[in-house]
């Protein structure tokens, strides 16, 4: 009979959640990298106004500052969001890390299931096999007693 772990559906729905929980940790590792990237699109927007503020017309300095102040306003911005999306990924990878402890929890109660129902049937079979034995020597010390009595018996019809 091949072995059938019981908790076998329970181990499944772990294995599962596990996996669903992956996507979502991959997920937001996506946002936050995509908050990162809209960070140092952000970073480059204020260099190259600050490299076309020094190249400009000085009446134009004014719109220059505005923007400039914009700019460093969505940063902060844009870096309150990265860090909110980082928190949440982190509590995504704390969630994981849960779900990837309780499948090696169940995986090593099926291991060591597995183990203790190989040792059993080995145990069953060796048992089996210590019947056979004991049966086979009791068959032949009876066959034996029946081939000494034969044997007396042929010996005795001999000496008559």
């Amino acid at each position: 009979m091949p072995f059938r772990y019981r908790l076998q559906k329970v181990l499944d729905f772990r294995i599962n959640q596990k996996e669903e929980q992956r996507m979502r940790v991959q997920k937001a590792q996506q946002a936050v990298n995509k908050a990162e990237d809209d960070i140092r699109k952000n970073n480059e927007d204020i260099n190259n106004t600050k490299s076309g503020m020094r190249t400009a017309d000085p009446q134009m300095f004014d719109f220059y500052d505005k923007y400039l102040k914009h700019l460093w306003e969505e940063a902060e911005r844009l870096e309150a969001i990265r860090q909110e999306l980082q928190e949440k990924l982190d509590e995504e990878i704390a969630k994981l890390v849960k779900c990837e402890q309780a499948v090696k929890v169940l995986e090593k109660h099926k291991e060591k299931n597995k183990e203790a129902y190989l040792q059993e049937e080995k145990a069953q079979e060796l048992k089996q096999f210590s019947e056979l034995g004991v049966t086979r020597f009791y068959r032949q010390k009876q066959e034996q007693s029946e081939q000494e009595v034969l044997e007396e018996v042929k010996a005795l019809t001999e000496g008559i």
